[in-house]
């Protein structure tokens, strides 16, 4: 198994990196792989709405998102973390996010998904539902912890004086660990759910 972690932060070893460093020690405890990728450092354009996606299968901009999008579709599992701007995520990330998950026509249902906010304060909480979207919209079950998944520091490396946020780290990477087991065990029993065929209803007719 295994779990692909987006860093959207741009700095490599700043807290976001820690936090999520704190979850792949827990990762690799229990056996599953993990790769991680920085992406608040590259120049990543929002989506721009061309539909070339639905006739090629990837994005028509080649950067960092036509790279993520085959580790994803490999992946058992997807965590998103982000530093707090504005009280919400970083906005390269937000780009990236638009288009991998629009763009990428494999099956997401029971991939688990996971999200990180980082702060220094405030805003955590709004970031953390913002990035939770995209799991809610892709049949991504949505692992939890034993608060929400936020870690606090400022300047670099501060975090690890948060301790009960990085115990929140450690207990989200065993959860999801569980819950990514227990759906590959569902998988051999039981298949994937159901699904129906898409029935679009628009506003405006």
């Amino acid at each position: 198994m295994k779990v692909l972690l987006l860093n959207g932060s741009p700095h490599a070893n700043g807290n976001t990196a820690l936090a999520l460093g704190e979850m792949t020690k827990i990762f690799e405890a229990e056996g599953i792989g993990t790769e991680t990728v920085l992406l608040g450092n590259r120049e990543i354009r929002g989506c721009v709405a061309c539909g070339n996606c639905a006739k090629t299968g990837k994005c028509v901009f080649s950067d960092a998102v036509n790279e993520i999008a085959p580790l994803f579709e490999a992946a058992d599992g997807l965590v998103i973390a982000s530093p707090v701007y504005y009280a919400s995520a970083n906005a390269t990330l937000i780009a990236c996010l638009d288009r991998l998950f629009y763009s990428t026509g494999f099956d997401k249902t029971m991939k688990v998904g996971a999200s990180v906010a980082v702060a220094r304060r405030g805003g955590c909480s709004a970031t953390f539902d913002e990035l939770n979207k995209y799991f809610t919209i892709s049949g991504m079950p949505v692992a939890s912890s034993r608060y929400w998944n936020s870690v606090h520091g400022r300047t670099p490396g501060e975090a690890k004086e948060d301790a009960e946020g990085l115990q929140t780290m450690r207990t989200l990477a065993r959860n999801m660990s569980f819950l990514m087991k227990s759906i590959a065990l569902g998988k051999e029993t039981f298949g994937l759910p159901e699904t129906e065929p898409w029935t679009p209803t628009h506003f405006i007719r």
